[in-house]
């Protein structure tokens, strides 16, 4: 049995119609090329430098500017998620196997040419996404990576660049947007296009990569920040709140939901929330958030709680209970599990390693995040060796393919079997060369 403490208050309300603003912004820069990307970036970002892309010269004296403790955190930050992500690349083998004698099938690992980075800016400039969305490619192996990142209050922002080009970033932009976006994915005069563009974005940017899904790979469809945390009787309610706020921050719109078996930790954890939000910096983002899309749920049992987990297929679910490990085995639905008190989603969203760009809306039931294999083509290959081989193979192939009516396809078949000694044409060629 489920008991809710807090439920979303907030009503829904429509907003822009963001659909047509970026199909209109699409169309002009597939007709226009650079001359609508540098009107449209003076318009939303009242951003037009000479150059979009940075030389050489002005990343290092951008790179200059950012304190040299900034610097070796970033650096220690992006060997954590190297390090994983080579990790995950190294768990990927070619495949090559004999299925009969002079039959073989293989399967190879192949990254993509060129990969587009958006890193966004804004209100937060999230320079983690620098290394979620490049150092992940790079470790695949992807040739050319092209970094955008709009300007900060029309600024260049210097952490984010500094990221970027330690990262591996082989073209930086200062460009934002669904212009960043548009480009990269249709590519322009001086510009060019990319196979998969990853990162997150806000509304418009997401618009505008669902749009141009098909023309370019994308990483995910992505939504508002989820966390939901479920938590026992020996859970810390201060922590949990501290936790739940943590997200919410991201947005007004970023749901934060507590499951727990212990209705006395959930009373405390919505006293601790109402009690912190007042002072927190971003209390103009969590505080909507708790307000409109914060849940508490109280439940019988560990393994409700779990199954109600799962149901919200949640971005982000963090195990605050006495056996966190147990949540392995019992849960199926997530974008990212984190364990114990010791960890926390902050964690992976900034430093540990893993990816943060993660499934949302409940796309957790279907995909998995952004990690190395996105960057990857799986592909594969077939040889026939064996004469003996194929001839029975072509029997096979014409059989099977009459069965459906594919007379075409039947005769390549057939015509390795009579070449090879099997059976005879059961057609006659119109005429021998």
């Amino acid at each position: 049995m489920t008991s809710s403490l807090k439920q979303p208050t907030g009503d829904a309300t429509a907003g822009p119609d963001v659909s047509a603003v970026v199909t209109d912004v699409i169309a002009d820069i597939r007709a226009n090329g650079d001359d609508a990307v540098r009107k449209y970036s003076a318009k939303f970002d009242n951003w037009s430098p000479s150059s979009f892309r940075l030389s050489a010269a002005e990343i290092d004296e951008i790179i200059a500017k950012v304190p040299a403790g900034v610097l070796d955190d970033i650096k220690t930050v992006q060997a954590n998620v190297r390090g994983f992500a080579q990790a995950q690349r190294d768990s990927m083998h070619d495949v090559e196997v004999e299925t009969q004698p002079g039959v073989f099938l293989g399967q190879k690992h192949l990254p993509i040419v060129a990969s587009g980075a958006y890193v966004p800016g804004g209100r937060y400039p999230l320079t983690a996404s620098a290394h979620m969305t490049v150092v992940t490619a790079k470790v695949a192996g992807v040739e050319r990576v092209t970094a955008c990142t709009p300007p900060l209050r029309g600024e260049i922002p210097p952490a984010t660049i500094a990221a970027l080009h330690l990262a591996g970033a082989d073209e930086i932009l200062v460009l934002g947007g669904v212009q960043a976006v548009a480009a990269m994915a249709l590519g322009t005069e001086s510009i060019g296009r990319v196979d998969l563009i990853a990162g997150p974005g806000n509304a418009y940017v997401a618009e505008a990569k669902r749009q141009l899904f098909g023309t370019v790979g994308i990483d995910l469809f992505a939504g508002p920040t989820e966390i939901l945390i479920v938590a026992d009787e020996d859970a810390d309610p201060f922590v949990v709140a501290v936790d739940l706020l943590s997200q919410a921050e991201h947005g007004p719109d970023s749901p934060a939901v507590l499951i727990t078996t212990s209705a006395a930790l959930g009373q405390r954890v919505i006293e601790h929330i109402e009690a912190i939000l007042p002072g927190m910096p971003t209390n103009d983002m969590a505080g909507p958030a708790w307000r409109d899309h914060g849940e508490v749920h109280v439940v019988g049992t560990l393994d409700e709680a779990y199954g109600l987990a799962d149901s919200y297929a949640s971005e982000h679910v963090q195990i605050l209970t006495r056996n966190p490990r147990e949540a392995l085995d019992k849960m199926r639905h997530y974008g990212a599990l984190f364990l114990g008190e010791g960890t926390c989603v902050s964690y992976g969203d900034k430093v540990i390693g893993t990816n943060h760009v993660l499934p949302t809306r409940g796309a957790a039931r279907y995909t998995g995040g952004l990690w190395v294999g996105k960057y990857l083509r799986t592909v594969t290959y077939q040889e026939v060796t064996s004469q003996a081989a194929s001839a029975e193979l072509g029997e096979l192939c014409g059989r099977a393919a009459r069965v459906e009516l594919f007379e075409g396809h039947a005769r390549s078949g057939d015509v390795r079997a009579a070449k090879y000694g099997g059976a005879p044409l059961p057609w006659s060629p119109l005429a021998s060369i």
